[in-house]
């Protein structure tokens, strides 16, 4: 069944419909969610998943844009937090130049503090990177080595992709693989060996064709196999089938 990496149920945009959408998750092919934290208040929130859906597990961290909300206490209780049942990842974490919304050096010092963390409670990491290729790799190179993760939504050429998938690290492939202006994120599905790629909502966000625009789910995720399997010439069940092996294999649920 489709493996979804990498979703935020813990949004918003979920609150009106969100335990009838969860409960329908099984009937539409969905078999295992990982919900992803990104700030300080989420965590309380993907804890609250968890326990209430058996097909959630849960990541917490914060993400570049958040890390102004760190302090030395807030990296205690997210210590705490990660050793809890069904947590499984510690993410989302990274640099966003994109937004800029904390100053560079900022996010590189808690995204290296993250990492510690990961590499401390032997646990994987969910690696968001905008418009910060060169930085996101430097760092990683030099305190991610030994360590196992994802760059989700990966968004860099197929050049890049190949040199994290030597490090060891999976590919996040979304909603976006199915637009038209696209054909960088296609060139690294074509190149890069299925074993070493995941399905991902980013969910509500980055919804597939035919439903760009509007508000993501997991269910979505059909059209990002689909288009992945037209692209590798494989079938849409091969692509479910290793994809999600690839996810169990990374976030220890085998």
């Amino acid at each position: 069944m489709i493996f979804d990496t990498h979703a935020h149920y813990d949004d918003e945009q979920f609150d009106e419909d969100r335990d009838s959408l969860l409960c329908s998750m099984q009937e539409g092919g969905v078999g295992t969610i990982v919900n992803a934290g990104s700030d300080v208040a989420s965590w309380e929130d993907v804890r609250a998943l968890t326990a209430r859906y058996p097909f959630i597990y849960g990541a917490a961290g914060v993400h570049p844009d958040d890390v102004g909300e760190l302090n030395e206490e807030n990296f205690r209780r997210l210590r705490a937090v990660l050793q809890e049942e069904k947590m499984v990842a510690v993410g989302e974490i990274g640099l966003d130049y994109y937004w800029d919304n904390e100053s560079h050096e900022v996010q590189k010092t808690w995204f290296i503090r993250q990492l510690e963390l990961a590499r401390e409670l032997d646990m994987p990491v969910i690696i968001h990177s905008r418009e910060a290729a060169a930085d996101t790799l430097q760092i990683m190179k030099e305190h991610a080595r030994g360590l196992e993760g994802v760059i989700h939504c990966f968004s860099y050429s197929a050049e890049m992709a190949r040199e994290y998938v030597k490090m060891g690290f999976y590919i996040g492939v979304g909603g976006v693989v199915t637009f038209k202006n696209s054909r960088k994120l296609k060139e690294v599905v074509e190149e890069i060996p299925l074993e070493y790629l995941l399905l991902e909502t980013d969910c509500p966000y980055l919804a597939p064709v035919p439903n760009r625009g509007k508000r993501n789910s997991s269910l979505n995720l059909v059209y990002v196999a689909e288009q992945i399997a037209g692209l590798k010439q494989l079938t849409y069940d091969e692509v479910v089938e290793q994809t999600e092996k690839n996810a169990r294999r990374l976030y220890n649920l085998l």
